[in-house]
């Protein structure tokens, strides 16, 4: 193979921990919730400028909770605020671990993908057989698109 962007092989063992890890990530953050994508759209958004005037506003709030009508919830307000302190930095090591993993995946899918077309490249150069048939098959499907710009463009390069 001329390309090997990553080796990787776990075990049994290896795989079972990380799917333990991940039970109990799931069995400790159950109250963690998903939103459709018409709710993510009609949610406030609040990024670093809102929350410095809603860290301001909590201060505000919490040294004077007299100014506030009878069904503001204050204590709604610093459960969330703590949420968010306490969830942050999990948030932030699960999305590091997410990007390394899509990474991964990526270097793991292109080094298989690479292996693929040289190993054809081979296939082709020795011969035929059912199985190069086959391959040639699936290949054609594959590569279909290609071929037909390729043409477009003027020639076939084979």
């Amino acid at each position: 193979m001329s390309q090997n962007v990553i080796s990787l092989a776990l075990s049994a063992d290896q795989l079972a921990e990380v799917n333990k890890a991940l039970d109990m990530l799931e069995k400790n953050l159950t109250e963690l919730i998903s939103l459709s994508v018409d709710d993510r759209s009609e949610l406030r958004k609040m990024g670093p400028k809102s929350e410095m005037f809603a860290r301001k506003a909590y201060d505000v709030l919490a040294q004077s909770p007299e100014i506030l009508p009878g069904t503001f919830e204050l204590a709604d307000f610093t459960v969330d605020l703590e949420a968010l302190d306490q969830l942050r930095p999990v948030f932030a090591r699960i999305a590091a671990l997410a990007g390394r993993a899509d990474d991964t995946e990526m270097a793991l899918g292109s080094d298989i993908y690479s292996a693929a077309l040289e190993g054809y490249r081979y296939a082709k150069l020795a011969g035929k057989g059912a199985a190069l048939d086959e391959l040639k098959a699936q290949a054609s499907v594959r590569f279909a698109r290609q071929g037909k710009r390729k043409g477009a463009k003027g020639g076939d390069q084979a």
